[in-house]
């Protein structure tokens, strides 16, 4: 029989979360960070669980689970997505709300990590009950988020709707308009241009710099993505864009190959009417599991997470792998992938557009000024260029692969500053 405390603490033995404190001690010891300082990065300060009752269109009611955990705050605000998935558990939120911790801190932004959720299937929803159980779950966790406590965002199952919701929910409690409370908003309501692309256009943008420090280019390379949701299907678009033959792409029906290359915004307006990649014309099918398998010059996983383990590691023949989604790699598996010469650039850097341009809209929302979308993507280069680079420099001088030079130089800044901000009280 388990005691008290061993339940209070299971969420802290999933294995997303175990996963990344793995990498976390690694890159600890890597750097000889402060013990003191290591101890506090290994548990979340906050973990918040919220009954989210709601009236369903038939007017019986449901109460869903929702959750919301703030890792750590010693460069900022918490900051980090919502996301409304069935397999959602205060497990797998303390396992993201620390990668967020981790993603803010190598991005070089004013923020902490956190994450949230509900454990609900968003697609048996109508667009009524989606709504209400927003609204519930805004009005739940409202004490403990804010533009300078807490500012959430979209993830799985979310959209620049929900944060709407979210936005207006909160707003309407407060008494004024706070559009500085989440990002990821429509346009029209206090959101950024080039949000909706951002984390597709970072992963690009890292993708083109290892391509060059590996003398090569991404333009004519062969791509595959798995996963064509919105950051998947603006990674393919944007490498189509710059010249890449996007030979295979997925979703959670299955993928569609075309060695000669998928002609990306036909498939992209192929979906609307589609919704799924499904009988695209001129492609073969295939299952998700082979397109992983697929030689290509780069992959990149943009579904959930562990799809590369130990048991598929060694078949993988792609030459890198560039993380769009949150933990689609596992520590072993980086580990295989590394001996055999496959570079994996991780999704603390690969997939960090998305909380770039969430930062600079919650930037602009606090000025009341917006920059255009040529404005917002030249920053959006800079500053995750600039983290592959620090990483790449890190793994060099240490012999390692980038999954542990990239938490290393995570892990230096957060040192840094806990260091400097001491422990209250004494």
């Amino acid at each position: 029989m388990s005691m008290p405390s061993e339940k209070a603490e299971a969420h802290l033995s999933h294995p997303l979360f175990l996963n990344a404190l793995q990498s976390v001690e690694q890159a600890a010891e890597l750097i000889k960070c402060d013990e003191n300082v290591l101890e506090r990065l290994k548990k979340p300060k906050r973990c918040i669980a919220v009954s989210v009752p709601v009236r369903m269109d038939d007017y019986s009611v449901k109460v869903f689970t929702g959750y919301r955990v703030q890792y750590n705050s010693t460069l900022g605000p918490y900051k980090g997505g919502i996301r409304y998935h069935q397999g959602v558990d205060m497990g797998e939120v303390v396992g993201l709300a620390a990668l967020m911790t981790f993603k803010n801190s190598l991005m070089g932004l004013p923020y902490g990590g956190g994450k949230g959720g509900i454990c609900v299937d968003p697609t048996k929803l109508s667009r009524t009950e989606k709504q209400n159980l927003t609204r519930r779950y805004t009005s739940e966790i409202g004490p403990f988020i804010g533009p300078a406590k807490d500012i959430p965002a979209p993830d799985v199952g979310t959209d620049a709707q929900t944060m709407a919701w979210m936005m207006d929910t909160y707003s309407q409690e407060s008494g004024y308009a706070q559009p500085g409370v989440v990002t990821g908003k429509p346009v029209e309501i206090g959101g950024s241009l080039g949000r909706v692309g951002a984390t597709g256009l970072g992963a690009v943008y890292v993708a083109e710099r290892a391509f060059e420090r590996k003398g090569k280019s991404l333009k004519g390379a062969t791509v595959v993505i798995q996963g064509f949701g919105n950051v998947g299907s603006h990674a393919a678009l944007y490498a189509h864009e710059r010249g890449a033959k996007v030979i295979a792409v997925s979703d959670v029906k299955g993928g569609i190959f075309n060695g000669d290359g998928l002609n990306i915004p036909e498939l992209m307006d192929y979906i609307k009417t589609n919704k799924f990649v499904e009988n695209f014309p001129k492609s073969k099918p295939i299952s998700n599991e082979d397109l992983l398998l697929l030689g290509c010059d780069a992959l990149f996983p943009c579904a959930l997470e562990n799809v590369i383990d130990t048991h598929n590691a060694e078949k993988i023949k792609a030459k890198m792998i560039i993380e769009g989604a949150n933990g689609p790699v596992t520590n072993a598996a980086t580990t295989i992938l590394h001996k055999n010469g496959v570079f994996v650039v991780p999704d603390v850097i690969a997939n960090g557009g998305g909380v770039v341009v969430s930062y600079f809209e919650w930037v602009q929302d606090i000025m009341s000024f917006f920059w255009d979308e040529e404005e917002i993507n030249k920053r959006l280069k800079s500053i995750i260029i600039k983290a592959f680079d620090q990483s790449y420099t890190m793994a060099t001088e240490k012999n390692v692969d980038m999954r542990l030079a990239g938490m290393a130089v995570a892990v230096q800044r957060l040192e840094k500053a806990m260091l400097l901000r001491g422990l209250y009280p004494r």
